[in-house]
């Protein structure tokens, strides 16, 4: 990938990968049998499952948007030094992957304006903030980082899935920071950065749509995960809120997508993470993009 990263009309679209995670199949989709798996593994393997343990692999990854006026970053994958015992790839991590990611593409934190959040699950929150003296502190010092205040109040709120860490570690020292945006979930940065609502992985999560030039494409976070799921978008991943609600958004929104040339850039794909979605039998499939990243 050059530092420029993909264009898409006048705005550029970059990635910065932090690590690829492996995830046990049965476990991540807890419904599923292996007779499920059996018609997918030969194309899942090597890039989306790993061909000796059978494990999902999934990249971590934000994307990094420059437009005409702003350097935005959507979600802020996993961070260091966070408290995450039941992921131990995650737990108290050490590592400077994502900060050299981030140079490799020529950003520095002080360079970012914008910190867009598709929800606050701790793999799309972690960098938000980084330990300075014993205390969080907001990585991107001169952003503003974007919630929707209803996803905010549903963290506060709880759920017996869920932890409240990364609540607690990546989002609320970034509101005492001062440094929120607390948004309705159909806000619009400008012209061509907006949200749209997609709920049920959690109860307020959101896509980033983009546009330029008359190109389009959206960032859907967590809509979806893995590229069985466009075959299968009745397949509940165990980590979504209110499932029914996750398949009902994953299905309409491939619906919505399919067929044109809107780009569907992935949270967890495995690379290139993005291309456009076409029909395939009574279901979906993502072609991957076939542009320089």
């Amino acid at each position: 990938m050059t530092s420029g990263g993909r264009r898409l009309g006048e705005l550029t679209i970059a990635r910065a990968l932090e690590m690829v995670m492996p995830f046990e199949r049965f476990a991540f989709f807890p419904e599923t049998t292996p007779d499920d798996w059996a018609p997918h593994e030969s194309w899942l393997k090597p890039r989306a499952m790993d061909p000796a343990s059978g494990a999902l692999l999934f990249p971590v990854q934000s994307y990094l948007v420059r437009t005409r006026h702003h350097t935005i970053l959507i979600d802020a994958c996993v961070g260091n030094h966070k408290e995450r015992p039941t992921r131990p790839l995650w737990h108290q991590k050490t590592d400077d992957a994502y900060l050299r990611a981030l140079a490799a593409l020529e950003v520095a934190p002080e360079d970012i304006d914008f910190v867009m959040c598709t929800h606050m699950h701790s793999d799309h929150v972690g960098w938000n903030t980084r330990l300075e003296g014993g205390r969080w502190v907001p990585t991107f010092p001169n952003a503003r980082y974007v919630f929707t205040r209803r996803e905010l109040e549903a963290w506060e709120h709880g759920h017996e899935k869920f932890s409240r860490a990364p609540l607690e570690d990546s989002v609320l020292p970034v509101i005492a920071a001062g440094q929120a945006e607390l948004v309705t979930n159909d806000f619009a940065l400008d012209d061509e950065v907006w949200l749209e609502p997609a709920p049920g992985h959690t109860p307020d999560h959101v896509t980033i749509c983009l546009a330029s030039g008359g190109e389009r494409a959206v960032m859907c976070g967590d809509v979806m995960h893995s590229p069985v799921q466009c075959l299968h978008p009745e397949w509940t991943a165990w980590p979504d809120w209110d499932a029914a609600q996750a398949k009902r958004t994953r299905r309409a929104f491939m619906e919505r997508h399919c067929g044109t040339d809107t780009l569907i850039c992935t949270a967890h794909f495995p690379l290139p993470s993005a291309g456009r979605i076409v029909a395939q039998a009574d279901a979906f499939r993502l072609v991957d993009d076939d542009a320089e990243w």
